[in-house]
């Protein structure tokens, strides 16, 4: 291998190879290919290796220097293999009077995780998405339950699957015939998959959706910006430059809006609250204004006309948290 001159200025014990030139050491030269920084390295790793060294006495050419010759190849293999190491290492050759860049490049190099940290954003992103997808699962089904044990959602659904002759084919007799147990599990499963397509569960409760999850929101994110500003834009021509009237659609947005209700929240209320949010035009403000003054004095009125309340108000009259009191002897 071709000598390298001796950037003893510029080489740092702590750093690579310390005081030693990482390219010397393997016998190489500065122009030297991954392939034959791989074969200098294999042959000086078999003839340093310590299990060839063990048992002899420690000085020079013993087992000691045997090892650490061998850590020092090491090291100065693990350094020029790597492009992006080989290349700082290089730069510190050619520049010794660097010195603080050297130490941050390469301490910035030692410290910075193995793994991408791409990949820990994906895999949580994936774990997060699949906990949110069977925790909402596990939510409507509570529901599904909840609502096949109300009475007028189970009537209304026996009295479907008896229009569709479902629950007669539980009831089949000779060899098909089932015990009671069997026939009313058959029944409840029946029940409760009518109640899931002929009711529609809105809010926190909805079926969940694929789209829903946390991943897919973050890969339609573009599309569902862009699909925004298209709306904004139309939304600023109709009613802001053309002056157009709203729709009901507008109009329930903009109530939506008002009271700061998220959509699945918005769509959890029952239709008739939602006709009386548009008689009574909620979408102009001073309308909004006043309703929302109007829900309040109502929800003092039954606050105190509440014995719970009532008691507690009287509790913190009286004597309340952190209440000081003396003792006349």
């Amino acid at each position: 291998a071709a000598l390298l001159p001796r950037a003893v200025r510029g080489l740092t014990d702590g750093l690579y190879c310390g005081r030693h030139v990482c390219y010397e050491v393997l016998g190489v030269s500065r122009q030297a290919s991954k392939a034959e920084i791989a074969r200098a390295y294999r042959q000086l790793a078999r003839q340093y290796h310590p299990d060839r060294h063990r048992g002899q006495p420690a000085g020079e050419g013993g087992a000691q220097a045997a090892h650490e010759k061998f850590l020092l190849i090491a090291t100065a293999y693990e350094t020029l293999k790597d492009e992006e190491t080989r290349k700082d290492y290089d730069y510190m050759l050619d520049h010794p009077e660097e010195y603080y860049r050297h130490y941050y490049h390469y301490y910035s190099r030692r410290l910075a995780p193995k793994v991408d940290v791409r990949i820990v954003i994906l895999v949580t992103v994936c774990a997060i998405s699949v906990f949110q997808f069977f925790s909402w699962w596990s939510s409507y089904n509570e529901a599904i339950n909840y609502l096949a044990t109300v009475p007028k959602y189970r009537i209304q659904a026996t009295e479907i699957a008896r229009q569709q002759g479902l629950l007669n084919k539980t009831k089949e007799k000779g060899k098909n015939r089932r015990s009671k147990e069997e026939i009313r599990e058959e029944e409840e499963e029946i029940i409760k998959d009518i109640i899931k397509n002929k009711i529609d569960i809105k809010g926190g409760y909805q079926k969940p959706k694929i789209y829903d999850i946390l991943l897919f929101q973050i890969l339609l994110a573009p599309f569902y910006l862009c699909k925004y500003m298209v709306w904004y834009c139309w939304w600023i021509y109709c009613f802001t430059i053309k002056g157009q009237e709203y729709g009901v659609e507008e109009k329930l947005y903009i109530i939506r809006r008002y009271m700061k209700m998220s959509q699945s929240q918005f769509d959890s209320l029952e239709d008739h609250q939602k006709e009386t949010f548009l008689e009574r035009q909620l979408w102009i403000r001073e309308n909004y204004e006043a309703y929302k003054l109007e829900q309040e004095e109502e929800l003092k009125k039954k606050m105190a006309m509440d014995p719970r309340w009532k008691r507690y108000r009287r509790w913190m009259k009286n004597e309340g948290p952190g209440r000081l009191t003396f003792i006349d002897d």
